[in-house]
């Protein structure tokens, strides 16, 4: 089904090519990348914060379900092909496979679900409908995250509740997420209204209902 509105990056460059395509997907995957070095190691958990997550939101929202999983989906095989691009400038299978693994694959799921949210009910227009995404979507990347971390830390320290889990991969990291939705809420639609298209109704819609 044909997307109900167009995201950020396809409003501004509409002539659709495979250059235009690739050019995002790389530009979106060294966003995150730089991001990733945006890090804050925690004491009592192996997963440091990080504005990764920041960037696959604003990828998924400004380029869409499609381009957006593929440039976080670029983003992990660069890091796993040794740039270091993962966070503080680590790479490769062991960083993949590691604490952090559930969130990193996560990333291209949560960028897509992200576009797929904008093209479909246009949540960038909205402060709370693009809050409301971004934590629909931080809930994906948690529930990967937590769950990856709960068996990794099984497996490599010791038996471990899933209190213990939360308290280490989750729970630190809701008022940064907080934050990050709130900054997100303010930036798109703002950046709608200064194209005057905040309103669903100035968009290309398709025929599908």
């Amino acid at each position: 089904m044909t997307a109900s509105y167009l995201p950020l990056a396809q409003t501004f460059l509409p002539r659709s090519s495979r250059i235009r395509d690739l050019l995002l997907v790389v530009g979106g995957s060294l966003f995150v990348a730089a991001l990733a070095q945006v890090r804050i190691p925690l004491p009592f958990t192996p997963v440091p914060i990080t504005g990764q997550t920041f960037g696959v939101m604003l990828v998924g929202a400004g380029f869409g379900a499609r381009l957006g999983f593929l440039a976080l989906l670029l983003y992990l095989l660069e890091g796993l092909l040794g740039l270091p691009f993962f966070s503080g400038g680590g790479s490769g299978l062991s960083h993949l496979a590691g604490a952090t693994g559930g969130y990193l694959l996560a990333f291209p799921l949560a960028a897509g679900l992200m576009g797929w949210f904008v093209e479909r009910w246009g949540v960038d227009r909205s402060p709370w409908k693009m809050a409301a995404a971004m934590l629909s979507c931080s809930a994906l990347i948690y529930a990967l995250g937590a769950t990856w971390l709960g068996v990794w830390l099984n497996e490599n320290v010791g038996p471990t509740s899933a209190l213990a889990v939360l308290s280490k991969g989750v729970f630190p990291f809701i008022p940064g997420d907080l934050l990050k939705c709130a900054l997100a809420a303010a930036l798109l639609p703002t950046t709608w209204r200064w194209l005057g298209r905040g309103k669903p109704a100035a968009d290309p819609k398709s025929s599908s209902p």
